[in-house]
């Protein structure tokens, strides 16, 4: 007899011999509720690729590394005193100098240089790259078409609220300091929500019920007897 497994969590070996947890389970009970309403498992949420495994620390040491690059990054850009015009242009000029005098320090030697492959952008990528973008970019204008009319009022209500979030984070950190918090919370929060995925979804689930009820409150007594733009084309 199959034995059922309703709630399951399957482990994986990573390339660093470590074992990972592809799905949390559920305690018994749990609400139907699923954070930014995914249907699969985190991992896939993610796209189920090697960039997943970093965010969620199957692959231990690079996330480590990562973590380790954005650090550097920017204490040499943030508490440097330099500007980021001038460290890009150092660090490639140490790039370009070092490879030089290897190339030539090899052919003085009579040693076999080790051949660099050539990098090349094929033409299916840049096809592919410009197709997801202008996807991306006609999302944003059919959202922008959408609020400058007012037909959509809760996207309205979500992208005011981002923009003034956006305007009073920016207000107390630098760009780089907000690039440099980014990248570590998107290496720990994924890998944090993973583990405790049950109880996250099930707080979230309450937040978003009564968000949603005081919402609709809001809506039938205020929003909805604002005056809304119902023209239409008219056949001449």
């Amino acid at each position: 007899m199959e034995n059922s497994h309703d709630l399951c969590c399957i482990e994986e070996e990573d390339e660093d011999g470590r074992k990972a947890m592809t799905s949390t389970s559920y305690p018994a009970g749990a609400s139907d509720f699923r954070l930014f309403d995914r249907q699969g498992s985190v991992h896939d949420c993610f796209g189920g690729g090697q960039a997943a495994d970093v965010l969620l620390w199957r692959r231990r040491r690079v996330s480590i590394g990562a973590i380790v690059a954005a650090t550097v990054s920017w204490l040499l850009f943030e508490r440097s005193g330099l500007s980021c015009l001038s460290i890009c242009s150092d660090i490639l000029l140490i790039l370009v100098v070092l490879q030089f005098l290897r190339a030539n320090y090899a052919v003085f030697r009579n040693k076999q240089l080790q051949t660099i492959p050539e990098l090349v952008v094929s033409e299916e990528m840049v096809n592919n790259a410009a197709a997801s973008f202008r996807v991306k970019i006609n999302n944003v204008l059919l959202m922008a078409h959408d609020i400058t009319i007012g037909k959509d009022f809760k996207l309205f209500f979500k992208v005011v609220v981002c923009l003034w979030l956006v305007s009073v984070i920016g207000s107390f950190f630098s760009f780089f300091t907000l690039a440099y918090i980014g990248s570590v919370l998107s290496i720990t929060i994924p890998a944090l929500y993973s583990k405790y995925e049950g109880t996250v979804d099930k707080y979230c689930g309450k937040i978003h019920r009564q968000f949603s009820r005081h919402y609709k409150i809001v809506d039938d007594s205020v929003f909805n007897r604002l005056p809304r733009n119902t023209s239409k084309d008219k056949d001449p």
